[in-house]
């Protein structure tokens, strides 16, 4: 119970907060699409450091029968607590040499590895390429040990090539107590072909003596699309945690893609699990390059006892022109719903048509004057990603002899749609 509250899992969703996709409605912040839709774009949400939900608030998310309680407005920072280092010392190689600089767990014929793999946290979006550090060894490396305290560990590298110009580069490492209560491993890799395709990932995963266990997964992907034949790049992760004191539990999907012309998609999937309540969230953005942007968020949430709620929006705009709508919801044990739904239909014009009702006689439909405002352009696109790839950008592929020529498979590739892929599975549900 005591790792589970250092951060393994936050309460359930909170319907007034903001969420991972901003709200839709106006607010002096956004810039106005009638003075510059180029205006300096707000940084509501960098993806790789939002806020989180602290858990020290998992008693504010409770059910009175009638609402979901709402936690304190605004942003909270997750107050997660590392796990403890796992009992894997060794000392120090005093061998000076060149690979002094990567992590003492990579230098081969060294110390023992040594464990970094804590719990990830909720709502931190895709990590950077400089906060996993992934360093990767010229030189194939099979090592084992076993610790003073009982504990072991391994960790090997290599380098495999195949057909087509593949490469790939990977190192890996782990190890475990010497009752095995406690284990962690990680893995890295690197991987290339003659086509111009790069990715850089990285997995993790860990166990602890209170039966905590936890999974975490990043890659960040360069190749040029076929159907366009622009360069474009994806970075995505997932992440896992599960408590071994009660039925608790979270799964996240975070992505983001980019091509050099600006088109733009970014979205998250997210599930949890606190005792008798579930929390489902998922939003997306999407900016086609030319001025169209789309952007919505679904959340929903239940308990065992049979209450639900939920609330979700959709914004669609172009060149000022375009419409909001959404519906908040809530269904009772007994089977009584209540719902409200509403629209504004925005004429790029200065006007705008509000209209809306709920299932107890609620009703509106008037046209007011007001500013149309609208995120035209990601606040992080391909100038941001591409400077901020740079380990990705900097894989070496192998040498391609002369007059031989990658094989492309065109009839493997789709085109690309601009659906959000479905939930992912989870083995928490």
């Amino acid at each position: 119970m005591a790792a589970y509250s250092r951060g393994l899992v936050a309460p359930p969703l909170d319907l007034t907060a903001r969420g991972a996709a901003h709200w839709p409605r106006p607010a002096p912040r956004f810039h106005a699409i009638r003075c510059c839709c180029r205006a300096q774009p707000e940084p509501r949400r960098r993806l790789s450091k939002p806020a989180a939900v602290a858990p020290e608030r998992t008693e504010e998310w409770r059910v009175d029968g009638n609402k979901p309680a709402a936690a304190a407005r605004g942003r909270r920072r997750a107050s997660l607590t590392a796990m403890p280092s796992l009992p894997f010392p060794s000392p120090r190689s005093r061998r000076q040499s060149k690979q002094q600089e990567f992590y003492p767990r990579c230098t081969p014929r060294g110390p023992a590895p040594q464990s970094r793999d804590t719990p990830p946290k909720r709502d931190t979006g895709i990590a950077s390429e400089k906060e996993w550090g992934i360093n990767l060894l010229d030189e194939a490396v099979k090592e084992s040990g076993t610790n003073e305290d009982g504990s072991t560990w391994y960790r090997e590298s290599g380098d495999d090539l195949r057909e087509n110009g593949y490469r790939c580069r990977w190192a890996r490492m782990g190890g475990q107590s010497h009752d095995g209560s406690t284990e962690w491993k990680e893995t890295w890799w690197e991987k290339s072909d003659w086509t111009g395709y790069k990715e850089l990932g990285a997995e993790k995963s860990g166990k602890n003596g209170e039966g905590d266990s936890w999974w975490e997964k990043w890659k960040e992907v360069l190749y040029q699309d076929e159907w366009s034949n622009l360069a474009r790049i994806e970075r995505s992760a997932e992440k896992q945690a599960r408590s071994g004191a009660e039925n608790a539990g979270w799964y996240e999907k975070w992505w983001e893609k980019y091509d050099a012309k600006g088109w733009t998609e970014k979205g998250a999937h997210k599930y949890g699990r606190l005792n008798e309540q579930s929390w489902w969230e998922r939003w997306g953005e999407h900016y086609d390059g030319r001025g169209f942007v789309l952007k919505w968020t679904d959340k929903w949430a239940e308990t065992d006892l049979g209450t639900k709620w939920g609330d979700k929006w959709e914004e669609k705009f172009f060149a000022g022109i375009g419409s909001r709508q959404g519906e908040t919801w809530h269904v009772s044990p007994s089977g009584d719903r209540w719902s409200r739904t509403w629209g504004e239909e925005h004429f790029g014009n200065g006007k705008v048509h509000k209209y809306g009702k709920s299932t107890t006689g609620e009703s509106w439909d008037l046209v007011v004057d007001e500013e149309t405002y609208y995120e035209a352009e990601p606040h992080y696109g391909w100038a941001d990603v591409v400077g901020d790839s740079t380990q990705l950008l900097s894989i070496q592929h192998v040498v391609r002899p002369p007059g031989v020529f990658p094989t492309i498979d065109f009839s493997a590739s789709t085109p690309p749609s601009d659906e959000p892929p479905g939930m992912p599975h989870s083995s928490l549900e």
